[in-house]
């Protein structure tokens, strides 16, 4: 059974830095690859798709977050990360690590932020960046 679980969100000024962090578990030795991403939901607000990375290290970013979100992988570790820098009171939300795994090779670039592309989710940590 795939379990996602995230930490490391928190409360911080705007301009402050917070690194979250996800652990992955569960996943079977047989698929070839996977994609990995952040996604935010603040309130009122529909989720939007932060960041994500494939098995080979590409990497998508909202342009909400290019310049100042990092997303990194520990494949040893099975965890994944995203490191936000130059927060701003926009960035508030609800962050969840989602995840997917496939049994072949994925076209160059295919992970991104769009939400079909993930059928596994963690619960969610809090981000509130205050100004």
């Amino acid at each position: 059974q795939v379990q996602l679980v995230e930490s490391g969100g928190g409360s911080v000024q705007s301009g402050g830095s917070l690194t979250l962090s996800c652990e992955a578990s569960g996943f079977g030795y047989d698929y070839k690859n996977y994609c990995f991403g952040w996604f935010r939901q603040a309130p009122g607000n529909s989720s939007e798709g932060v960041a994500a990375i494939d098995g080979d290290g590409t990497t998508n970013y909202a342009d909400s977050v290019k310049g100042r979100f990092t997303i990194s992988q520990d494949k040893a570790k099975n965890m994944l990360y995203l490191q936000m820098d130059r927060l701003e009171p926009e960035d508030t939300a609800m962050y969840y690590c989602a995840a997917d795994a496939f049994l072949g090779p994925l076209p160059y670039g295919y992970c991104s932020g769009s939400r079909v592309q993930y059928n596994y989710w963690g619960q969610g940590t809090q981000v509130t960046v205050s100004a």
